[in-house]
């Protein structure tokens, strides 16, 4: 009887890959016309890393000298001292875009703020999202501000507020109402409420964001140097000017190691922010 039902099973027909075929093909042949329309010198793909390494080579031989020696002591010190003037920029500039930011995310948020200004405000957040620092920069705070670390920092701020304050609206949206209805039940006023049952909730995260704005406006902050905000980003102009490949060398590790570093530090903080103390022994026993 096994036999006979084994004989009579009829197996599933095996589905059609022509779909999928087709699908594939349609794709490939999407990426040779974009090969082919973008008219790039794709023979000098091959010239590329015996450039690269001549060229790294270049500033290498900078990064190798004894740091200690003149003229090499001066490069490592202009490099640091202008990559701590780019932290600067950034820093400042994220402390501003925090502090315009905050206020901003509350009025964005659906449940704190009337719909009318939810809409306004969002659609001023999303226009300042569009917007690239370098526009901030060129168009607005260098012809006000001039050339200058003030201007680049300005940019910076502006340009973070709409990326945070998004992100601080979406934030207190998802807040447990548990507690806002707590403090709301003792006949406590609005703001009451925002400070005692929104607050401490948002509070980690919104920080944590704060922190990785910065991170960001470190890169950024060194892209407006070459504009002329000063800075790394203003020294790195100059070298490539001059076609010095050693002091880049110099200056390029100084900026991977600073960020870094900074990256790191940051991590930690954020990761603290977020996840709290780590359980202690004794605790963890109980």
């Amino acid at each position: 009887m096994t036999g006979t039902a084994r004989r009579g099973t009829v197996r599933p027909t095996q589905p059609s890959k022509l779909r999928y075929t087709l699908a594939q093909l349609t794709v490939l042949a999407i990426i040779i016309v974009c090969v082919v329309v973008v008219d790039a010198r794709w023979g000098r793909l091959i010239e590329a890393p015996p450039l690269a390494l001549h060229y790294g080579g270049l500033m290498a031989s900078g990064v190798v000298q004894d740091p200690f020696t003149v003229p090499y002591n001066e490069y490592w010190l202009v490099a640091l001292e202008l990559m701590i003037e780019s932290l600067h920029m950034a820093w400042i500039g994220t402390l501003i875009g925090a502090a315009l930011s905050f206020p901003l995310g509350f009025l964005a948020a659906s449940n704190v703020a009337p719909a009318p200004v939810v809409f306004a405000v969002r659609q001023v957040l999303n226009v300042i999202r569009a917007i690239p620092e370098l526009i901030f920069a060129i168009a607005i705070m260098m012809p006000i501000f001039g050339l200058g670390p003030l201007a680049g920092a300005l940019a910076i701020g502006v340009g973070s507020v709409g990326t945070l304050g998004k992100l601080t609206s979406e934030v207190i949206e998802g807040v447990d109402p548990g507690p806002v209805d707590a403090v709301r039940s003792t006949g406590s006023r609005q703001v009451q409420v925002l400070r005692w049952g929104v607050l401490p909730q948002i509070l980690p995260e919104v920080v944590a964001f704060w922190l990785y704005r910065f991170e960001i406006n470190i890169r950024a902050s060194a892209i407006l140097g070459v504009l002329g905000a000063g800075g790394v980003g203003a020294l790195l102009s100059q070298l490539f000017d001059r076609r010095l490949w050693d002091r880049i060398g110099i200056t390029l590790v100084v900026i991977i190691v600073v960020t870094i570093i900074v990256d790191q530090v940051s991590g930690a903080i954020r990761h603290r922010i977020i996840s709290g103390a780590p359980p202690t022994q004794g605790s963890a026993i109980v």
